[in-house]
């Protein structure tokens, strides 16, 4: 028996002891046959929560509701929640392309400011702006003197003359060492600016060769107009005459170019 048990039982006894002394005798029913009414007993405990029932079936829609008075139906309800956005769907395929109209002609835009000076260039090919050539065959066994004289004349007194003298030179020696010199002259004079336009061939044996060869050179202060360009042969600084030859069996030429003065 547990303790709650015990309780109700000595409960239930005081209550019995309590009626006796007191002299409360139980009564006699009525109509009874000698039975007496008993006390009345201590509550019992309270069951145990009975399980859930189960869910009931569902119930039938309702009837539609009434039209209106004039007919018509009924207010629209309010507008419900907007939804969540879905997810981006995948690109579709380009579209061919479209053909649109030529747009008009924009304003022309202002002019920009001019940029920095750029490196400066390589140095190009200077072109003549006027040139000469003076050629003949002749053999000149001449050992000094004037050989060929040919006319040019200068367009300006700014520029510069290129002369190139092509022959074909020999010097002659018998014995020991001979040279001979040809050189340019300009109205009677060598060249003073830069320096003059010469070239020279050297034997020291008992030769008589004969080649070609070309002299060449840039004179620069000469004045405008015409110009006495002439070819002289004579001996080397030192040295006595020698048997000299020009222009054996082969054309000999004087070539004049006019160009702009070099930059100092």
């Amino acid at each position: 028996m547990n303790f709650k048990s015990t309780f109700q039982y000595f409960y239930a006894a005081l209550i019995m002891f309590h009626t006796s002394v007191e002299g409360n005798s139980p009564t006699l029913d009525e109509g009874s046959s000698g039975v007496y009414s008993g006390f009345p007993g201590i509550p019992g405990t309270p069951g145990h929560n009975g399980l859930p029932g189960r869910d009931g079936l569902p119930g039938r829609d309702g009837m539609q509701g009434q039209k209106g008075s004039d007919g018509t139906k009924g207010a629209k309800g309010d507008k419900g929640a907007t939804g969540k956005t879905g997810p981006k769907g995948s690109s579709g395929e380009r579209g061919p392309l479209g053909i649109g109209k030529i747009g008009t002609k924009g304003e022309k835009g202002l002019k920009g400011n001019m940029g920095e000076p750029g490196p400066q260039g390589e140095n190009g090919t200077v072109h003549s702006i006027n040139w000469k050539q003076c050629a003949w065959r002749r053999e000149d066994a001449k050992d000094t003197g004037l050989i060929q004289e040919c006319a040019f004349k200068k367009r300006h007194s700014s520029t510069a003359l290129k002369v190139a003298y092509a022959a074909n030179m020999r010097v002659h020696c018998s014995k020991g060492y001979c040279c001979g010199r040809w050189y340019i002259t300009f109205n009677g004079a060598e060249c003073s600016r830069p320096m003059a336009i010469d070239g020279v061939v050297y034997v020291n044996i008992n030769s008589n060769i004969h080649r070609p060869r070309q002299i060449e050179g840039f004179c620069e202060n000469i004045p405008s107009g015409l110009i006495t360009v002439a070819v002289h042969v004579g001996n080397c600084h030192t040295y006595r005459t020698s048997d000299l030859a020009t222009g054996w069996n082969s054309v000999s030429r004087i070539m004049i170019e006019e160009y702009p003065q070099s930059q100092k």
